[in-house]
């Protein structure tokens, strides 16, 4: 595939990618900032958010949603810009909160670390917890390996998340009530680690690998299609653009809080791919 082009640099450590009225929406995790970014390369920061800003969402009304993953909460930016408590995730989830896919109902899926990563605390399981569009919290699955990257199919039937420390893509059916139920393994991971995570229309799943340096297109049962290399970490993926046939790829050489906001090598990278982009983010 063709070398990728950087779109934006400077940055801390971007996370979260997604592609939303004619522009990449992103979170500067260390920043700590939301920025929205357009094609040419033009920024906007959207919000602040002290507690660091993870995943992002919407909702049917227009307003997005914000992963505050120290205090783990769900903030929600108003149509006036303010930001306030959409949901208190405190209670549930294990550690700070990270990832989240929000679907077409507005319902939020929101994943977290299960342990302290930075300090290398021993590895535990973790939670993806459902937060309903008026703010309700409840446990959606349990004993997840990190749950990071999560997509929903088109049809809203799927939800399919990326264990990091699991190193496979999980699947699980989406019932009425938003509860998730069937898990399955939907593929394994070979020399690589999921992180942020992409769906297309085709069914394939575009992963972001950070041990990588790599964006790999994997289909269901494990196998690699295609490969984008990257010369730093790949750490999240997003399809976009005016015919979702962009990948975008969040990458850094630098992943701590506090030297990536010294060093700044976060950038957002592009590369066209064959198949748009599907679902939900």
């Amino acid at each position: 595939m063709p070398d990728t082009k950087i779109l934006m640099d400077g940055l801390c450590f971007p996370e979260g990618p997604r592609w939303h009225e004619g522009r990449l929406w992103f979170s500067d995790m260390h920043g700590p900032q939301v920025i929205a970014l357009d094609l040419n390369g033009v920024s906007e920061v959207i919000a602040t958010v002290e507690g660091r800003p993870s995943g992002l969402g919407w909702l049917p009304d227009g307003r997005l949603l914000i992963v505050s993953m120290l205090d783990r909460k769900l903030l929600v930016r108003g149509h006036d810009g303010k930001l306030s408590q959409h949901a208190d995730m405190s209670h549930l989830a294990s550690y700070d909160c990270n990832d989240m896919v929000v679907d077409g109902q507005g319902r939020a899926y929101v994943g977290n670390f299960g342990f302290d990563l930075i300090n290398r605390a021993p590895r535990k399981n973790a939670e993806i917890l459902l937060v309903t569009p008026d703010g309700r919290v409840s446990l959606a699955a349990d004993g997840i390996q990190f749950p990071n990257g999560t997509v929903i199919t088109p049809d809203g039937k799927t939800l399919i998340v990326g264990e990091s420390m699991g190193a496979c893509l999980t699947a699980f059916d989406i019932a009425a009530d938003g509860s998730l139920g069937n898990r399955r393994l939907w593929a394994k991971m070979e020399k690589a680690v999921p992180d942020g995570i992409a769906l297309d229309a085709e069914g394939g799943i575009w992963v972001a690998s950070p041990i990588s340096n790599a964006c790999l297109r994997v289909i269901e049962g494990g196998k690699v299609t295609d490969r984008v290399e990257v010369e730093n970490q790949a750490f999240a993926c997003a399809l976009g653009g005016p015919d979702r046939k962009t990948l975008f790829i969040a990458t850094a050489k630098d992943s701590h809080p506090v030297t990536s906001r010294q060093s700044r090598t976060g950038r957002i990278e592009t590369v066209p791919v064959k198949v748009a982009g599907a679902g939900w983010p």
